[in-house]
């Protein structure tokens, strides 16, 4: 993310100028945050990824939206506004036109400049969504991904993606070669 704006903005302010703003900007406890263009791993990546998640959504009746949805989170009576790299959706309502609160699949890519946020306070935000079932996080700048996977419970575990998965909600197998092909990325740092 980038620096804040100065002053903060109440939710009904940031979501009229968002519809008018030329960079998508994130809302995170009243304070706007610009959000930079993706590299080309980067987008290759979602590219590949979508590829996978758009058939298996349409069979389910379900949406996937690439980077332009925000989807939007309360925590500790605090709202946020995020634009995930991919949001799969199959819980349907009324209101379309501001963002998705429902999401049963998130996905970020990560990248040197979101990999800390993407992993610490979104991931924790995100967590927190009752319908989420599954946030994946995949490497940009090396073949790796993992995955938080909702267990019966409610609670979560952390898989680490080592060949193949299936990915919650969608029901679809992924694998490392899916995601990564087409485009060369550094091996994985095992230091």
């Amino acid at each position: 993310m980038s620096d804040p704006a100065l002053r903060l903005l109440t939710e009904e302010d940031y979501l009229a100028s968002e519809e008018l703003s030329p960079v998508r900007r994130e809302y995170v406890d009243g304070f706007v945050y610009a959000q930079v263009g993706a590299s080309l791993p980067h987008g290759r990546v979602a590219s590949n990824v979508l590829g996978v998640l758009l058939p298996a959504a349409r069979k389910q009746g379900c949406w996937t939206y690439a980077a332009d949805m925000k989807v939007r989170v309360s925590r500790l009576g605090q709202l946020r506004y995020y634009y995930p790299d991919l949001v799969m959706v199959c819980e349907p309502h009324d209101d379309l036109r501001q963002a998705e609160s429902q999401p049963c699949l998130i996905v970020e890519i990560l990248s040197r400049s979101t990999r800390q946020v993407d992993m610490t306070f979104k991931a924790q935000d995100y967590l927190s969504l009752p319908s989420l079932q599954g946030y994946l996080l995949v490497d940009s700048e090396a073949q790796a991904a993992e995955l938080y996977r909702r267990l019966p419970g409610g609670g979560w575990t952390q898989e680490t993606v080592q060949d193949a998965l299936t990915l919650p909600c969608a029901h679809v197998p992924l694998s490392l070669a899916e995601i990564y092909a087409g485009i060369r990325v550094g091996p994985v740092d095992e230091g």
